[in-house]
């Protein structure tokens, strides 16, 4: 989300308007779709804060459980979120600038509530890190090393974003993966480059994520393709986790 719309970016770029996102709830819950996040992108790295008149409206369209992401700096902020029927709250940014805050946030809210979302992206050498403020601050950390920090803190989720895959549909990560999945216990869910059930399906059998998020899949009619709402259909979701 951006500006109180629907945005689609391409590596944390070039963002392309979907529409109006209580319209897209609207269509993502007759599509019966498990769980909404939904993440502010320019909350935190334009100063805007938490657009409370926006989010109070898809909050009340969703029918499923909605994780939300985006300009949240404190449990004031997380007090508010909780009571107007987020069940899930993403700290990404400030779950590394606020001192605390997710040992603070699991103990009050309990550990279920707070995921915290690891932005990560290569550098010239090929080293994945966690980059915080939309992709612009390299924190410098390893996303294993941070997995396991905030999952000692707390954490009750990891949603690990890969920014080099994000909107490309070409795949996700998955040595990315792997290698976070086997760092910490809780559940870490893969996002950033979902082109394909396949794509979903290696993601969770070879490299051991717990859960899959979609972007580009679930708003666009393909790569390069118009703006089309949809999601898989419970056959096809079955269909690709029937064992070989």
């Amino acid at each position: 989300m951006s500006n109180g719309a629907l945005v689609k970016t391409i590596r944390f770029k070039e963002g392309s308007y979907v529409g109006d996102p209580v319209n897209a709830v609207r269509i993502f819950n007759q599509k019966e779709v498990d769980e909404l996040i939904l993440l502010d992108i320019h909350a935190t790295t334009q100063d805007r804060g938490i657009d409370f008149e926006t989010l109070e409206k898809v909050v009340s369209e969703c029918f499923m459980p909605i994780c939300y992401g985006g300009g949240v700096r404190n449990l004031q902020d997380m007090r508010r979120l909780y009571a107007m029927g987020v069940e899930k709250i993403s700290l990404g940014s400030a779950a590394f600038e606020v001192p605390n805050l997710v040992r603070q946030a699991s103990s009050e809210f309990g550990a279920q509530a707070v995921v915290v979302t690891l932005d990560v992206k290569k550098g010239l050498l090929g080293r994945p890190t966690v980059r915080t403020r939309n992709g612009r601050h390299d924190t410098k950390i390893s996303p294993s090393e941070a997995a396991r920090a905030f999952e000692e803190q707390g954490a009750g989720e990891v949603l690990l974003y890969s920014i080099d895959r994000d909107g490309t549909w070409s795949g996700f990560d998955l040595k990315l993966l792997e290698a976070v999945s086997l760092a910490v216990s809780v559940p870490v869910i893969a996002t950033g480059g979902a082109g394909s059930l396949e794509d979903i399906k290696a993601a969770a059998k070879q490299s051991g994520a717990s859960a899959v998020a979609i972007g580009s899949m679930a708003v666009f009619q393909g790569k390069d393709l118009g703006v089309l709402i949809k999601f898989p259909s419970r056959k096809d979701q079955d269909a690709i986790f029937v064992q070989d």
